[in-house]
């Protein structure tokens, strides 16, 4: 396993849509490992491989609390099947984002679709931060950010914060 560099905002990878994933084999839990080190070392609680420069639509994920067992979960190719019409706000933050925060709101339910760590085919439903965290990661695989969601004014906010990071760092 390896850690990987987090794209950050205004990179224009993070634009693109990703391609979906042919089959789930070694190199692509190879990918998949490292991204997940990779979201655990940020610290983070989900990644798009977009996110680390692969354009392929994969998610890794761990909602764990600190004090709990890691829970690494899997999503390649996501789809949802279905969102409830009412919607729920959550603050929101990105490891491509970085130290930047704002409420987002979104559909409180969603019924998704995907094949896990083994390639197999999964069909669940995703409520509370599971909802949220999944549609803010499947949103990357099609080169949106959490922030797009945002008025224009918090979005240039954002990258403009996060670019004087970046020249301080």
């Amino acid at each position: 396993m390896a850690l990987r560099e987090i794209l950050t905002v205004p990179n224009p990878v993070l634009k693109q849509a990703s391609k979906p994933v042919e089959t789930v084999d070694d190199e692509l839990r190879a990918l998949m490992d490292d991204m997940l080190e990779t979201m655990y070392a940020a610290p983070g609680i989900g990644l798009a491989a977009i996110q680390v420069g692969v354009p392929k639509r994969v998610i890794v994920m761990d909602l764990a609390r600190p004090e709990e067992d890691k829970q690494p979960r899997y999503f390649v190719n996501p789809e949802i099947l279905w969102r409830s019409d009412d919607t729920a706000p959550y603050e929101e933050g990105c490891l491509s984002v970085p130290e930047y925060y704002d409420e987002v709101e979104r559909p409180a339910r969603v019924k998704l679709r995907y094949l896990n760590y083994q390639g197999e085919q999964v069909e669940e439903d995703a409520e509370g931060l599971f909802a949220v965290c999944i549609q803010h990661e499947m949103d990357h695989l099609d080169g949106v950010l959490f922030i797009d969601h945002l008025s224009r004014l918090k979005r240039e906010q954002a990258i403009k914060k996060v670019k004087k990071q970046a020249k301080a760092a």
